[in-house]
């Protein structure tokens, strides 16, 4: 085996490095035996036993004793059972810190502390303090990391290990067409999941109207291999999820069944899909039952306070990791679902076919637990919130992401959505906690892609937005306050405020909080290291050259519910005497179940060469820095995948490339226009920038929110609907309206005009172009040849002025004149100039 190296805390790793996992079955001894019942969790662990002993000999004894000891002494956690005088290893012994220290080390493995046996002992359930064994081992698994590290960025060093060695086999696979599937499961489905996961519910559509939307959002969740371990199966069996009776567990095991059986049945005429011989093949890796776990190693994390990396990818709870207590669970509820690979995706509030009512989804900790946040944060009077998160799109509005809060209106702090803005609401002695701090609409940093999202606040820079590990650019208007006006009785919420009016789409990776703010170095390297659980592939091709133990490796993720991501393939061989030479690699690609994939062959034209120049022992030959995803089938328990080459060593595949498809001849469309209309939030951002109110301003919000899906939604002016202008004109009412309010914004804006003076002397010749060349400067500009002329559109002005002007023989009101200056804005603002672009 050949040690591999990368960067901790503070150093940047390369494109080669990488963590593996050293697997072993160890176990500890316990307290009382083998038992697995979990202690009573009976305080809230976070102080350190007072010790009174030997002082620490090293500055690792200090680190162990400050990351590891201090954190597990307590009664309801280790102390009792593993202190001074009792089971062996007395790894918490209150006397001696030294001798917990060499206990201590006995069960630990810093290199891979994920495999330590007090890790393992944990995760196999003993004595959990939590309610799952999984998060109790992710805790340690955290102390542990941050002994190993010391706090000083060390360079780490881990082992590569070298899976089982099979070839291609002959899988079953998905049919293309899904014929089948519609005489089978779809009937299930359709008649038991139709009321929410229909079209219109929510997210999977295994049920929907359309046979193939339904195969394709199914495939995953079916094991064709083992149907009884099909997600359809397990989720009824073991989750009782809407079973089709009283959803007893008598009656989920019935359903189970059901589906069992019909899954059985879409399989059984299914033949294995055999490999073609001719190909130049790796040897074959399924990714859990093959791929080394690689843990997110390099991240900064001394500082965390609250961490969600949605692990359990189950059940109604979100666990806490940072085991920082208390712990800050959050408990998930309406339109939520696990996403693989560690997350979750929170949808909008669904009607169901039935009736009943899915409330928009979100995962919200209790008021007690959030006052962590209060406490750490108010005391370090800085903070950083990282995220990862993948917007489900960009139209979304006021849509909450995380907040500390107690309804929409009261808040800590908040990072929210607004179209392709993120922005920020933090409460300090001088900023409003409802006032936004933005990045720019002409930027559009926020995409309905992956994002890793960092919001900054510390006194010496005021709030800070970073997207990608890059600073958005923004500089607080607001001077950097104190946090000692935050509320303590507010709750953290995920996807939505604590009142449930402002739900956000998308899917959340990871949420850490850190009670101090990070440097754009630390911000960079967290981005570097990516997220969720994430594997090394191990592509096994000492049959096809004479270099010993050489394998081809890939950094492969569960992307989402319905595909993989392979990135960074590198070329490494585990013997330390090894190394290739002169040896072409051409024409790579990715085989999934029997066959080749259909798309996502990023490296079918690589040309490299396998050489000693090139080749550096302990880390490999990089192949090259393209990724790809391609598409789940039967999921990562089950996909097989393998390598094909056109060219390795002296081992070559004559591929005969698909005949070019012929030419047909260009559609001719109707002749299109030159002239396109403005989209809905174009229109209410440039109403916004021509007359200077925000688009924040209450009355406007709220009229924009009423008239939005009245307003177009795209560019083709063919598209114009009468709607279009009433809702276009009562916008522009609304904004003329807030201008003329505003005595300063109005003044600015119609210099020189007398709004007290009456209807009478208001509106003489002056008066008029007081009110006209404002207008028309502002909203028209320079006109074009499809435009009126100035003297044409000032003259409808000038009649609409005089006609408002009339008052019926009688004196008109005092306020006449600004209804007057009012109209004619939202005259001028209302118009073409407006709506086409």
């Amino acid at each position: 085996m050949r040690p591999l190296t990368y960067f901790r805390s503070g150093q940047r790793h390369s494109t080669l490095s990488v963590v593996l996992m050293v697997f072993a079955a160890l176990l500890i001894s316990a307290c009382g035996g083998e038992a697995t019942e979990a202690l009573p969790n009976t305080s809230s662990g976070s102080g350190a036993a007072n010790y009174s002993g030997p002082p620490p000999a090293t500055g690792d004894v200090q680190s162990f004793k400050l990351n590891v000891w201090d954190k597990l002494v307590q009664d309801n956690r280790c102390g009792s059972c593993h202190g001074a005088g009792g089971q062996s290893p007395t790894f918490v012994n209150q006397q001696d810190i030294n001798s917990a220290y060499a206990q201590a080390n006995s069960i630990v493995n810093l290199a891979t502390p994920s495999q330590s046996q007090m890790v393992t002992k944990v995760a196999g359930g003993h004595n959990c303090w939590t309610t799952s064994d999984s998060v109790c081992a992710d805790i340690i698994i955290t102390y542990l990391s941050k002994w190993a590290d010391g706090g000083t960025g060390s360079l780490k060093t881990v082992e590569l290990k070298a899976p089982d060695l099979r070839p291609p086999g002959a899988t079953i696979a998905f049919p293309p067409e899904s014929i089948a599937f519609e005489n089978t499961v779809y009937p299930v489905l359709k008649a038991y999941c139709a009321d929410c996961h229909g079209d219109g519910g929510q997210t999977p559509y295994i049920a929907s109207d359309n046979p193939d939307i339904a195969y394709q959002q199914s495939k995953s969740r079916m094991d064709l291999n083992t149907p009884e371990n099909s997600r359809f199966v397990v989720r009824l069996k073991r989750d009782f999820h809407n079973c089709w009776a009283n959803q007893g567990e008598a009656d989920c095991e019935w359903s189970a069944g059901m589906m069992e059986m019909a899954i059985e049945e879409f399989a059984q005429p299914l033949s294995p899909t055999p490999v073609d011989p001719a190909l130049v093949a790796s040897r074959a890796l399924v990714l859990e039952q093959d791929g080394l776990l690689a843990n997110s190693g390099g991240r900064f994390e001394d500082n965390i306070i609250a961490l969600y990396e949605f692990k359990a990818g189950q059940g109604q709870i979100a666990y806490d990791t940072s085991g920082v207590s208390t712990a800050l669970d959050l408990t998930l509820s309406g339109n939520v679902d696990w996403v693989l690979g560690w997350g979750i995706n929170i949808g909008p509030e669904v009607q169901t076919q039935s009736g009943p009512v899915t409330p928009a989804g979100k995962a919200q900790g209790s008021t007690a637990n959030s006052r962590k946040l209060h406490t750490l944060l108010t005391g370090s009077g800085e903070y950083a919130i990282e995220a990862w998160v993948a917007p489900g799109n960009i139209t979304q509005e006021d849509a909450r992401i995380i907040s500390y809060s107690g309804s929409a209106t009261t808040r800590n702090l908040t990072l929210s959505q607004s179209l392709q803005r993120y922005e920020v609401l933090h409460r300090s002695t001088t900023s409003d906690e409802n006032t936004p701090f933005a990045t720019q609409d002409g930027d559009k940093l926020l995409q309905a892609t992956l994002q890793h999202v960092v919001i900054n606040y510390a006194p010496g820079t005021g709030r800070q937005i970073f997207v990608n590990g890059q600073h958005s650019g923004d500089v607080d208007p607001d001077n950097a306050g104190l946090l000692s006006e935050w509320d303590n009785s507010f709750a953290l919420v995920l996807g939505n405020e604590t009142d449930g009016n402002s739900p956000w789409q998308g899917a959340i990776r990871m949420v850490a909080f850190h009670s101090r703010s990070l440097t754009p170095e630390q911000i960079r390297t967290n981005y570097d290291v990516g997220v969720g659980q994430k594997f090394y592939l191990l592509f096994g091709v000492s049959h096809l050259i004479d270099v010993p133990e050489s394998f081809v490796v890939f950094d492969v993720s569960v992307f989402d519910n319905y595909s993989y991501r392979f990135t960074a393939p590198f070329f490494i061989s585990l013997d330390e005497n090894a190394e290739p030479s002169n040896i072409p690699l051409q024409g790579m690609r990715l085989g999934i179940n029997g066959k080749e994939a259909t798309v996502g062959q990023s490296w079918a034209n690589l040309d490299v060469t396998l050489d000693s120049e090139t080749y550096l022992p302990g880390t490999g030959q990089s192949l090259s820095r393209l990724g790809t995803i391609i598409a789940l089938e039967n999921g990562p328990a089950s996909d097989e995948f393998f390598l094909t080459f056109d060219r390795l060593g002296s081992s070559t595949f004559s591929r005969s490339e698909p005949p070019l498809p012929g030419t047909v001849a260009p559609q001719i469309l109707p002749p299109a226009s030159d002239i396109g209309l403005k989209t809905f939030d174009e229109i209410n951002e440039s109403m916004a920038r021509m007359t200077g109110i925000p688009r924040t301003n209450e009355a406007i919000a709220n009229t924009f929110t009423r008239v939005k899906q009245q307003l177009p939604t795209v560019e083709n002016i063919e598209g114009f609907l009468s709607s279009h202008q009433m809702a276009i004109t009562q916008m522009a009412i609304q904004y003329c309206d807030a201008l003329v309010a505003d005595v300063s914004k109005r003044q600015a804006f119609f210099p020189g005009f007398n709004f007290s003076a009456s209807v009478a002397t208001a509106f003489n010749t002056s008066g008029k172009r007081q009110i006209t060349t404002p207008l028309l400067e502002r909203f028209v500009g320079e006109n074009l040849g499809t435009q009126p002329s100035t003297q044409t559109i000032e003259a409808e002005l000038d009649g609409l002025i005089e006609a408002l002007s009339q008052c019926g023989g009688a004196v008109c009101p005092a306020d006449r004149t600004e209804t007057i200056v009012k109209a004619s804005c939202a005259a001028v603002l209302g118009s073409a100039t407006t709506l086409v672009q």
